[in-house]
């Protein structure tokens, strides 16, 4: 709201549509496998965010902004890294990827076949990925 009302939006003839990103949770080493399972029928892309970074923030927040895949053609996993700091770990080693944070790896018939970290990860990119 502005000052004193006078430079207000009017928000209330503006609908915005908020898009629901599918996200799945990513908290146990097990889930690895099944990732890679999966992978092998539809990709697979698995978000890790660094709850503590502005960078992290900023990065995922875009990318659910302009996040538009079906969730048949793609499953989304997201990595709270620091509270799962040792699935973190095991995902850069499974599917050797340097550990960056945000970082954004996409896994196909089990392996890795796109990663992108900090501005790098674009959710429009993944539609040529999974095509």
């Amino acid at each position: 709201m502005g000052l004193f009302g006078l430079f207000r939006s009017d928000s209330s003839n503006e609908k915005k549509e908020m898009k629901e990103v599918p996200w799945h949770r990513l908290n146990s080493l097990e889930q690895l496998n099944t990732i890679v399972e999966e992978s092998k029928t539809v990709p697979v892309a698995i978000f890790k965010h660094s709850t503590r970074c502005g960078i992290s923030r900023m990065v995922i927040n875009q990318f659910e902004s302009s996040y538009d895949i079906d969730p048949d053609k793609l499953k989304l996993y997201y990595l709270d890294l620091l509270s799962f700091r040792d699935v973190s770990d095991e995902v850069g080693y499974r599917f050797q990827v340097m550990h960056q944070s945000p970082q954004l790896i996409v896994i196909k018939n089990g392996n890795t076949i796109h990663h992108a970290s900090h501005h790098s990860i674009q959710a429009s990119r993944l539609n040529a990925l999974i095509a």
